[in-house]
């Protein structure tokens, strides 16, 4: 995990993320106490979960872990947060399904109450807020990303359709009375990258069945394949629908070959003229 994370980070990832799950098909790390191990093994890449399922935690103890990230990082740390979809999940951990969105809400607010309010009675430290991103695709994880958040990092929205996203997002943002700015766009792009399309992405959505345990032709339209330049330009479509942060989830066993070839041909076509241009980012499990 760590020579990944630092491999990642030479050949140019913005970011490293670790998604989040208590319970899966597969084995999975947890991810807060992952992303320490990335935080000392990097020195410029941000970290980030994307994203952990709020509604299962207790918001006090993740506002506790997020601010010591953000200390051993050195303010390099990304909250990403949503409530998930797989009711089993919410069940194994004895926490409610149905009502995940509201707690999710009020899970939030108790974020930014632990990071920023004198609690009566106790010894208050300085604190190291995170900012916050919401992930989901859903109407409702827009407006909560618009309303609340500090960026949105949405899955499985194609290019084709991210240019009126972004621009639903930033009028969402305003309607709330807040700036524009406020809320950075992103987008998770699935990619497997391979000399020929076609065998790209029968490997690739072969391994995403796997991890989901779900049929591979429900990958189909939303995997991004082929060769380094053909994957680069798709992801490529998405900063020119305004994503300004791309975290690329490669859909393999061993990523870093792939997204060595994927970063130089994104960054031979997409090299921002300014600091603030667009990102690519890898994104782990």
């Amino acid at each position: 995990m760590t020579e990944t994370s630092r491999q990642a980070e030479a050949l140019g990832a913005e970011a490293v993320w670790a998604t989040d799950h208590l319970f899966w098909g597969v084995p999975t790390v947890e991810c807060m106490t992952a992303l320490t191990l990335v935080a000392a093994a990097t020195r410029r890449a941000a970290v980030g979960t994307c994203v952990l399922q709020l509604p299962l935690r207790s918001p006090a103890a993740v506002a506790k872990q997020a601010s010591t990230l953000q200390l051993l990082s050195g303010g390099r740390f990304v909250l990403g947060v949503g409530v998930g979809s797989h009711e089993g999940e919410y069940a194994l951990a004895g926490a409610s399904f149905a009502d995940r969105g509201r707690r999710l809400d009020e899970g939030i607010g108790a974020l930014r109450r632990a990071w920023s309010a004198d609690v009566p009675g106790y010894r208050h430290e300085p604190s190291l807020p995170a900012p916050i991103w919401i992930g989901g695709s859903s109407p409702a994880a827009l407006r909560r990303a618009a309303t609340t958040g500090d960026g949105w990092i949405p899955l499985f929205v194609g290019p084709e359709t991210m240019a009126d996203a972004v621009a639903e997002l930033r009028g969402a943002v305003v309607v709330a009375g807040r700036d524009p700015a406020a809320v950075v766009p992103g987008v998770v792009a699935v990619v497997s990258v391979g000399a020929e399309a076609e065998r790209a992405a029968e490997r690739g959505s072969a391994w995403l069945a796997s991890l989901y345990g779900i049929p591979a032709k429900a990958f189909a339209r939303h995997l991004v394949a082929g060769p380094a330049e053909q994957c680069a330009d798709e992801v490529g479509r998405y900063v020119r629908a305004g994503v300004a942060h791309a975290a690329v989830m490669i859909a393999g066993d061993d990523p870093l070959d792939q997204f060595a070839a994927l970063s130089a041909s994104f960054l031979g076509r997409h090299a921002p003229a300014e600091p603030a241009g667009s990102e690519l980012a890898g994104v782990g499990a």
